[in-house]
C-alpha cells in the first residue's frame, strides 16, 4: 500500500511539473490577440509638435519645472465633440501628498472628461487604462467610479490575455490564482501602491509584472482627427518626472484609433470605440478638398508641409524593429541621441556599440535608477548598461534626479543628408516593452531637420546633456559608474528570465 502512495505521489508530482512548464511555455509564446505588434504605414501629417516636462536644478539649488504634455492633453479634451479616447497606465493618485508639490493629475484628467461629457451629451468618451490602478481588483478608485458615473466608458485591460513578461511565475499563477479572480471589499494586506488594503490576490497577480503601459490620446479637432502619443502618465507622484510627447494631426490619429479599438475588442469592449470615425474623417476631408486652395490647408504651403512631415504608429514589437533600423541605418557622421528610463534590450545595446564603433556620433542620456517614489533602487538596469556603453567608447551622461525621475523613451536621428528621424512613446528600451510583452505605443516621426518638431526635441535633449545657463540636469559618467559585475550580471538574468519590473 505504501508504494502505491508513494508512486501515485510521484506521478501527481510530475504531472504538475508538467502541468507547469507546458503553461509557462504556451503563455510565452501563445498568438497575440489581433491588431497587437503594429506598423502601420507612415502617413502625411499636420500641426506635429514635440512636447516636454522638464524638471532641473537650477544655480541657486531650487528644484525648478516646466510642464507642457497634460495642459495639450486637457486643452484637446476641452475642445472635443465628438470623440476622446485616451489610453494610460498610470491614472491614480497613490503615492502623492500635498508636502510634496505634486501635480493633482489624475483628478485634473477626470474632471475635464466629465466636463466635457456634460457639456457635450452626445460626446463619446472611452478611457482604456491598467489594472494597477485598483491593484488588479483589490481597491475601488474614485476616479474611475466618477468616469463611470458620468456615462464614460472605462475599459480596464485584459492583461492575462497577453504573453507572459514573467513566465517562471505566470505559469503557476493561470493554473492555480487566475480562478479565483479578485475583490475590492476583503483586503487584509497592506496595499504597496497607496492607500487601503488588498487581498493576497492582488499581490499573485502583480508579480506576472504584465502591462498595458500605453499613453495616448485621439481627439475630434475641428474637422481633423489628432492624436498624442506620450511617455508621461496622469499620476500624481509622477508629475515631476521629465517626459517627452508627439502631437500631430492627419490619418495617423485613426491608425493610433484602430490599435486601441484592437485592445477594446480583447478586453470585452469591442464597441467602446465607435467603427464610424472612418467615415467621418474621410467625409471632412473630401469636404476641404473641394474649398479653394485659399481655404484648404493654407494652400500650396501647407501642402508642402504635408508631403515633408510624415508620422508611423508603432506599437509592442514594431517600436523595436524601428529603433533597430534606426541604428542600424546610421551613418559615420550621423548624430544619434537617445534618451530613455530604462536601457536593457540586448540587441539595442549591441545595434548602439556598432553604431559608434563606425563612426556615428552617438550620445545617451540615463536616468540612474535610484528614485522609485520614495523608494531607493540599485541602479539595475541602467548602470550596469550604461557601464557596458561607456567601455565601448559611448558617451554616457546621468539625469541629476532628485526624487523624480528621467522618464522620456526618445530616440533621435539627424543624418547627415535626408530626413531626420524621432521615436517617442511609451516603450522604455527593455525585453518587457518591445519584445510583444507589455501593451505599448511609440511615433516615429521623419521630417527635415529643420521642422520645428524636430528642432524642439533636439533643444530638448540638449538641455538635458549641456546644462546651459546654471541648469543641473545631467551629471558624467562618473557620477553614478558601477564597476560591479555581480549587478552587471543580475541585471542580464532579470532582462533574460523577465524576474524584475523592467
Amino acid at each position: 500500500m505504501k508504494k502505491v502512495v508513494v508512486k501515485t505521489a510521484k506521478w501527481i508530482i510530475a504531472l504538475a511539473v508538467v502541468s507547469y512548464m507546458l503553461m509557462a511555455i504556451w503563455q510565452s509564446y501563445k498568438p497575440l490577440p489581433k491588431g497587437l505588434s503594429q506598423r502601420d504605414a507612415l502617413q502625411p501629417a499636420m500641426d506635429v509638435a514635440f512636447l516636454a516636462d522638464e524638471t532641473w536644478t537650477g544655480a541657486d539649488g531650487r528644484r525648478h519645472r516646466d510642464q507642457a504634455i497634460f495642459d495639450e492633453v486637457l486643452r484637446l479634451i476641452a475642445q472635443a465633440d465628438r470623440l476622446v479616447v485616451l489610453d494610460m497606465f498610470l491614472f491614480n493618485d497613490f503615492g502623492a501628498t500635498a508636502d510634496d508639490a505634486f501635480r493633482p493629475l489624475s483628478r485634473q484628467i477626470t474632471q475635464a472628461l466629465i466636463q466635457r461629457q456634460a457639456a457635450v451629451p452626445g460626446l463619446t468618451a472611452v478611457l482604456i487604462t491598467d489594472p494597477i490602478n485598483t491593484v488588479y481588483g483589490g481597491v475601488s478608485s474614485s476616479h474611475l467610479k466618477a468616469l463611470r458615473e458620468a456615462g464614460i466608458e472605462v475599459v480596464m485591460t485584459d492583461l492575462p490575455r497577453l504573453r507572459a513578461s514573467n513566465p517562471a511565475w505566470s505559469g503557476f499563477w493561470h493554473l492555480c490564482c487566475r480562478v479565483f479572480g479578485n475583490t475590492n471589499d476583503a483586503g487584509w494586506l497592506p496595499n504597496a501602491l497607496g492607500d487601503g488594503r488588498v487581498t493576497l490576490r492582488s499581490y499573485l497577480q502583480l508579480l506576472n509584472f504584465s502591462a498595458n503601459h500605453r499613453k495616448i490620446l485621439v481627439v475630434d479637432e475641428g474637422e481633423q482627427w489628432t492624436g498624442l502619443v506620450t511617455s508621461a502618465n496622469p499620476h500624481d507622484a509622477s508629475s515631476l518626472h521629465d517626459n517627452v510627447a508627439l502631437r500631430f494631426s492627419g490619418p495617423a490619429a485613426l491608425d493610433l484609433l484602430d490599435s486601441e479599438r484592437a485592445v477594446a475588442d480583447f478586453s470585452g469592449a469591442g464597441e467602446a470605440i465607435p467603427a464610424t470615425t472612418d467615415a467621418i474623417f474621410n467625409g471632412a476631408q473630401r469636404e476641404r478638398a473641394q474649398e479653394p486652395p485659399s481655404n484648404r490647408e493654407r494652400g500650396p504651403v501647407r501642402a508642402q508641409v504635408r508631403a515633408q512631415v510624415r508620422v508611423q504608429v508603432l506599437t509592442e514589437s514594431g517600436i523595436r524593429d524601428a529603433l533597430l533600423a534606426a541604428v542600424a541605418g546610421s551613418a559615420p557622421g550621423d548624430r544619434l541621441d537617445i534618451a530613455v528610463f530604462y536601457l536593457a534590450h540586448r540587441e539595442l545595446i549591441e545595434a548602439v556599440k556598432a553604431a559608434s564603433a563606425r563612426g556615428v556620433k552617438v550620445r545617451v542620456l540615463l536616468d540612474p535608477n535610484r528614485d522609485a517614489f520614495g523608494i531607493e533602487k540599485n541602479g539595475i538596469p541602467n548602470r550596469p548598461a550604461g557601464r557596458e556603453l561607456h567601455a565601448a567608447g559611448v558617451p554616457v551622461r546621468w539625469c541629476n534626479t532628485h526624487g523624480e525621475q528621467c522618464h522620456a523613451k526618445m530616440l533621435l536621428r539627424r543624418p547627415q543628408e535626408g530626413p531626420a528621424e524621432l521615436i517617442v512613446g511609451s516603450a522604455n528600451f527593455t525585453r518587457r516593452n518591445l519584445d510583444d510583452l507589455n501593451l505599448e505605443t511609440s511615433v516615429r516621426l521623419l521630417a527635415s531637420s529643420d521642422r520645428p518638431a524636430i528642432t524642439a526635441a533636439g533643444a530638448f535633449f540638449e538641455r538635458e546633456w549641456s546644462n546651459p545657463r546654471g541648469r543641473r540636469s545631467s551629471l558624467p559618467y562618473a557620477h553614478f559608474a558601477d564597476p560591479s559585475w555581480r549587478r552587471y550580471w543580475q541585471y542580464r538574468l532579470m532582462e533574460a528570465t523577465g524576474l524584475s519590473t523592467f
